[in-house]
């Protein structure tokens, strides 16, 4: 069985969220508009999407004043992971972990908070081996 996760969170304002993860990733917006995103890399792979608050009924998507991914972490492995911080660094973001070895996948990350609140973890790219 083929599958894969394109993972969609709700943000205030897509087109500015999507500038920013566009910047920070280096992703490009294959889907226009003020109210989707659909975020892909080099390849046209789909990283992220961006929906905003609200819109089109969803239901976990209807209360933009609660708490914005709670129990959700972004994780996003990467082999650009040098470049990815130094784009933190210079977009003055807040670092809310600082780079660090993760002892369970042996690779170097950090976290940061986008402008929603999402928390999103970057690392050294790795599969899992277990």
């Amino acid at each position: 069985m083929k599958m894969k996760l394109d993972p969609i969170i709700a943000v205030k304002d897509v087109l500015i969220s999507s500038k920013w993860y566009e910047n920070l990733f280096g992703l490009k917006n294959a889907h226009g508009g003020a109210n989707f995103a659909v975020l892909q890399d080099n390849k046209g792979n789909t990283i992220l999407c961006l929906h905003h608050w609200g819109d089109h009924g969803h239901p976990s998507m209807m209360k933009p004043n609660q708490v914005h991914g709670n129990g959700l972490i972004l994780y996003l492995k990467t082999e650009d992971f040098e470049s990815i911080y130094n784009t933190a660094l210079q977009m003055n973001l807040e670092i809310a972990e600082v780079i660090h070895l993760n002892p369970n996948s042996k690779k170097m990350e950090f976290s940061v908070r986008d402008l929603d609140g999402y928390f999103i973890t970057i690392t050294e790219f790795h599969n899992y081996e277990g």
